[in-house]
């Protein structure tokens, strides 16, 4: 059982805003050969060593934030989004001369067609580094960890990580560092660098495309920087983890299907900092950093895990009986929706017997997921559908089921329902997004007053002609 409540970890680092604006493309512009997308609606978030701390808490931790912002707008809307969230104090420092970075993604459907970003990129100025380097002193003897993480905006200047580094010594808590520089010896004195392989790389002007050459490469960076330990990312590929003294540890990567690695290297470092400050050993707290990461590309934007995304992750790793690990109970599933509307996202919700999964169930739910941000689907129980279909249905478990539509992309929770309609359900979660299928009216729709009366909206989603699973099951009968 994972539990990270209680575990405060300073986050030192890059802190930004991102923003993401989402539309559709159905044209091109004929002022120019570029896509005229129509907005649908769009977001904001802390970003960058913002979005580590985002990590931490949603997997339930509390996290110390420490990094520059400007005098703006930008930082104002940066601060209020840090407020809304209880597990992140704000330790900014506020600067007189450099504006808030942001970033802007464009994103058509699920693919990004833009960044735009506004930053400024020198090192902290000597005023700058001084405050720095007292917000770290006043945090870390009540912090578990430090996360020093360097997006190369300039906060992470040698004088800073080397006092950031000997106050988290001093105190006798891990370091942990998401490099930048190509110069490893910029964090020496961390507990364990977790670069990806283009990064690694770099730093140790070796190639990187196998294993072998990872291990290699990792060890010849650690022995210049003196690094004990070094855990390399390689998207695809999984991890690999390289200690000074001992033999290198490898995991496959467990994504399902890659949306967005927007903010991967972030959910991995957010995840690792908290298991090894849990007491769990790299090797162990590696293995959970992997699933956090195979959880977080599967979503679209700078996306975050809850800790009950991931407990269940872990579950299936371990080999549960299929579907036992993806089927949330009521409470689970009201905990999980409530963390996620605590970090800002927009969920959808989704019902029927799922029996056997065709191509228009894939359909509906790919494009119900186009419509927010996290999708639950609830399922009929076994005599749920039996009462709804007859009494050969259904003819595959809710297990079983659950198993087989968990394991879309597309679906971010699966939870089951014994009644007839899923209203109680419904009210329950108060989902953001309502969907069915386009043969449904709104009127006709269960529980789509309850949404619209708080607020949401009720999304009907053309179906694929000519598929069911009735259809499906009279076929296989002939």
């Amino acid at each position: 059982m994972l539990d990270f409540s209680g575990l405060r970890i300073l986050v030192l680092g890059d802190v930004m805003l991102d923003r993401f604006l989402y539309g559709e493309v159905e044209r091109i512009s004929p002022e120019a050969p570029v896509p005229v997308l129509r907005q649908r609606r769009s977001r904001a978030m802390p970003g960058g060593a913002g979005n580590v701390a985002r990590n931490i808490s949603a997997l339930g931790g509390q996290a110390v934030l420490v990094g520059l912002v400007g005098r703006d707008a930008a930082a104002a809307e940066c601060r209020a989004l840090l407020a809304g969230d209880a597990g992140i104090t704000d330790a900014l420092v506020e600067s007189p001369t450099r504006p808030t970075v942001c970033k802007m993604r464009v994103i058509a459907g699920t693919q990004q067609v833009v960044r735009i970003d506004d930053e400024v990129t020198g090192p902290a100025d000597a005023a700058e580094a001084a405050a720095l380097i007292a917000a770290v002193a006043a945090a870390v003897p009540n912090c578990r960890a430090l996360i020093l993480s360097d997006y190369a905006k300039g906060v992470l200047a040698r004088p800073v990580v080397a006092a950031a580094i000997a106050a988290a010594t001093a105190a006798g808590i891990p370091v942990l560092a998401d490099p930048k520089s190509d110069d490893f010896s910029l964090y020496r004195g961390a507990g364990c660098l977790t670069p990806n392989a283009r990064e690694l790389g770099r730093a140790a002007r070796l190639p990187v495309g196998t294993e072998a050459e990872v291990v290699a490469a990792a060890r010849r960076a650690m022995a210049e920087a003196g690094l004990p330990a070094l855990l390399c990312t390689r998207a695809e590929k999984g991890m690999v983890l390289v200690r000074a003294e001992g033999t290198a540890t490898s995991v496959p990567a467990e994504a399902r299907e890659v949306f967005d690695v927007s903010g991967a290297g972030d959910t991995v470092i957010a995840t690792l900092a908290l298991a090894h400050a849990a007491g769990r050993p790299l090797e162990e707290a590696m293995r959970i950093a992997n699933a956090a990461a195979g959880i977080v590309v599967g979503k679209l934007g700078t996306a975050t895990v809850s800790a009950d995304e991931l407990e269940h992750a872990l579950r299936a790793e371990a080999g549960s009986t299929p579907g036992e690990e993806a089927l949330l109970d009521h409470v689970q599933a009201q905990r999980l929706v409530a963390e996620w509307k605590a970090h800002g996202l927009r969920v959808g919700f989704t019902n029927g017997c799922f029996d056997i999964l065709h191509a228009g169930h894939v359909a509906l739910l790919r494009a119900a997921r186009k419509r927010c941000d996290r999708l639950v689907v609830a399922l009929n129980t076994d005599a749920s559908v039996a009462r709804l279909k007859g009494p050969a249905r259904p003819v595959n478990g809710l297990a079983d089921r659950a198993a087989v539509v968990s394991a879309l992309a597309a679906v971010d929770a699966v939870v089951g329902f014994g009644e007839d309609t899923p209203l109680a359900l419904i009210r329950l979660l108060l989902p953001d997004v309502l969907v069915k299928g386009a043969d449904y009216t709104v009127e006709q729709v269960v529980g789509a007053d309850v949404v619209q009366q708080a607020g949401g909206e009720v999304a009907l989603i053309d179906l694929v002609p000519g598929r069911s699973t009735t259809a499906t099951i009279r076929k296989l009968r002939q």
